[in-house]
């Protein structure tokens, strides 16, 4: 229904998919006005750069085309709309993704996709059947990650009502960090994007395998392959983040 509503006005549609991808396509930007200054930033040159960029802006932009929806549920919450879902024979969880399904937000997957593409061109790797199979695992073990903190996110609604922004500051600051080398931050904030909210696998192990750079963490080899297994473990926990929610939410009428 969303969609066919979006689609019934294509001009508007079209504009507001090209605001989507300019805007965040300006955080790229940014980033080459970097390197208009200096060759290489952290030990890793532009190409190297913008595979960071393009592997988690892309993992974010299908997380937030499926799941974006969620960080409304605080509203629903307050206004008591919340109520109407549970009577409905279909999974809250479905009806709370699918409200207000917003196709604009094609333009952000968009223009990770694009920058995605020119890395991969530009990259100095020496390409295997693994690195060829490692990269869309990364890109969909992103998706999983980013997904679990959304839903973690919508849960804490459930109690906090308006907590949308701490919400976004997980997903879009995430991927804010991880558009930049691992090198250039503190030992610590790489230790707690590791093993406290697993930011480091959506893209900086896995694509440092890739690159052949050294964990900043001096962690096993095997762990730059563990994103999959992250993004299972993070979903896991997000569903049972989802269930308690639920079960704690108080009707406007309790």
């Amino acid at each position: 229904m969303w969609v066919r509503a979006t689609l019934a006005y294509r001009t508007s549609f079209a504009l507001m998919v090209l605001g989507s991808f300019v805007s965040t396509f300006l955080n790229f930007v940014a980033i080459m006005i970097m390197f208009t200054h200096t060759d290489v930033l952290g030990g890793f040159t532009v190409a190297e750069v913008a595979l960071l960029y393009g592997t988690s802006a892309t993992s974010l932009g299908l997380a937030d085309l499926l799941l974006g929806s969620l960080d409304r549920l605080g509203a629903r919450v307050r206004d008591g709309t919340m109520d109407a879902l549970l009577v409905r024979p279909v999974p809250v969880f479905a009806q709370v993704t699918a409200d207000r399904f917003a196709l604009r937000r094609l333009g952000r997957i968009s223009q990770g996709v694009l920058v995605l593409i020119w890395a991969l061109t530009q990259v100095d790797v020496d390409w295997t059947w693994w690195k060829l199979v490692l990269l869309p695992v990364t890109v969909l073990s992103g998706l999983g990650i980013y997904g679990a903190i959304y839903t973690c996110g919508a849960a804490f609604q459930f109690w906090a009502n308006d907590a949308s922004e701490v919400q976004n500051a997980f997903t879009y600051g995430g991927d804010t960090l991880l558009q930049y080398p691992p090198t250039i931050f503190a030992k610590d904030l790489v230790w707690g994007a590791t093993f406290i909210i697993p930011l480091a696998f959506v893209n900086w192990l896995p694509i440092g395998r890739i690159l052949g750079r050294e964990d900043r963490l001096g962690l096993p080899g095997w762990v730059d392959f563990a994103s999959p297994a992250v993004a299972l473990i993070a979903c896991t926990i997000a569903g049972f983040a989802w269930r308690a929610g639920l079960r704690g939410y108080r009707s406007t009428g309790s």
